[in-house]
């Protein structure tokens, strides 16, 4: 039995995982973003029940797996802070920690739609983009933690297959990313980003679901638009499939939730990788927001 808690900015997703993925005490609390202090004594008071029972925990942020400090940018009170530390002393238990997309791939590696696959890389489409790679079922953490985060480079430059006018209207802005870098994956991919783009390409201000549906419905201007995305996504997760060689990529997150994206990305990905294949390497999660707290009850320690 493990305590898991799937920690985002608006809430503590928190339950008791059993042998075999069962979730009991399932439960959710909103997270204390900006005081350090009240955020442990959250997580220490969703644990009193179970005394001694190891807690992992899932985070939408790194934990440097040398030093044991937290980054989370949408929690500020977790900025180079070592939450580990803080929750094992005060909750006088075991504590592991991992990123939420990394737990992500582990769940759908071990329970969903990658059972049996020994090189797995999950991928989030949602508010933003993030990523985790699994290999013979573990995590691989490499520097820093950051492996598995395709959307934080310096990527976005003119798309080679439109004209760039002398006044460079064509050119995708160099939109600046949360991250501190500019010309991000994220700032165009997640879906608040996907938003800005269709502004930028011409179109409405519109959510991200109701673009999907006009690109589905066959309308030019979300054409366009995603013709821009489907360009940039396909080709990072191309360098992404090369250099790890991924079997399998399970997809989530919101605009995961479109399977006309998905098949569109995976086939857009399939025409560059080295690798021939016929076979779709893009798939739909099947965890939904049970992927986290799976992920993290699959927590080992190194």
């Amino acid at each position: 039995m493990i305590l898991c808690a799937d920690i985002g900015g608006s809430f503590i997703d928190f339950a008791v995982v059993k042998p075999g993925g069962k979730l009991e005490h399932r439960v959710a609390v909103p997270t204390p973003v900006d005081d350090l202090e009240t955020f442990v004594a959250a997580l220490v008071t969703l644990c009193l029940p179970w005394p001694g029972i190891p807690l992992h925990i899932a985070i939408a942020g790194v934990e440097n797996p040398e030093t044991g400090i937290v980054h989370a940018a949408n929690i500020p009170c977790l900025r180079q802070a070592p939450l580990r530390e803080l929750v094992k002393k005060k909750a006088n238990r075991t504590v592991l920690i991992a990123n939420d997309a990394d737990c992500f791939a582990l769940a759908e590696a071990r329970f969903g739609v990658a059972q049996g696959h020994n090189n797995v890389f999950g991928i989030i489409l949602g508010t933003g983009i993030g990523g985790g790679h699994v290999l013979n079922g573990e995590i691989v953490n490499g520097l820093g933690g950051i492996t598995g985060e395709w959307g934080h480079s310096p990527v976005v430059l003119a798309p080679p297959f439109m004209k760039c006018e002398p006044d460079h209207s064509d050119v995708v802005p160099l939109f600046k990313c949360g991250c501190g870098q500019s010309g991000c994956l994220d700032t165009i991919a997640g879906a608040r980003a996907l938003e800005r783009l269709h502004l930028w390409a011409g179109g409405e201000s519109i959510d991200s679901r109701s673009i999907l549906a006009a690109w589905e419905r066959g309308e030019k201007q979300a054409e366009r638009t995603l013709s821009v995305y489907l360009s940039y996504v396909s080709a990072s997760l191309a360098h992404v499939i090369n250099i790890t060689g991924g079997r399998i990529l399970p997809v989530g997150g919101g605009l995961g939730n479109s399977r006309s994206l998905i098949i569109a990305l995976d086939r857009a990905v399939r025409d560059k990788i080295l690798y021939p294949t016929t076979k779709p390497l893009l798939v739909q999660a099947t965890l939904g927001t049970e992927a986290g707290l799976l992920g993290a009850a699959c927590l080992i320690s190194k």
